[in-house]
């Protein structure tokens, strides 16, 4: 009987330590999907020392299926490294939804990659801070078109 069980906690073990690989994981909730979106305009800067910030995929603009691969890739200039402490994904909704925790295991200082992720149909807004280790900040925002 202890035998059994010990083998059962290993496995269980094994089965919660695994990557999930094929499993599909929320960026956004239908929930969060359903609010009103976010009030105003979002001021980003045209001009900018601060990191570079690129969606690479899905392609910008263009139309996906869920589940997708969320790629996002971050690029410092003048030879300043990406502080990824820094970096903050925002859903623009109103109240605005902070996805960065749910991002956290896929960030990295050379960008986002956040696998299989599911998102609900329609056009989501996302904006992204990012600071490097000098302080300069850059703001972007993406459009998620999910059909």
């Amino acid at each position: 009987m202890k035998l059994l069980r010990t083998i059962l906690i290993l496995i269980a073990a094994l089965v919660v330590g695994m990557p999930v690989a094929m499993a599909q994981q929320a960026l956004i909730t239908t929930q969060e999907a359903a609010l009103p979106d976010a009030a105003g305009t979002i001021a980003t800067r045209g001009i900018s020392r601060g990191p570079g910030v690129k969606l690479a995929s899905p392609e910008p603009d263009a139309a996906v299926k869920a589940p997708f691969n969320f790629k996002v890739g971050f690029e410092g200039r003048g030879g300043a490294k990406v502080d990824p402490a820094s970096v903050k994904v925002i859903y623009l909704k109103s109240p605005l939804v902070d996805l960065t925790p749910r991002l956290k295991s896929a960030i990295s200082a050379s960008g986002i990659n956040f696998t299989r992720a599911s998102v609900p149909p329609g056009t989501h807004k996302i904006k992204v801070t990012v600071m490097d280790q000098e302080g300069r900040e850059t703001n972007t925002v993406f459009t998620l078109i999910v059909e």
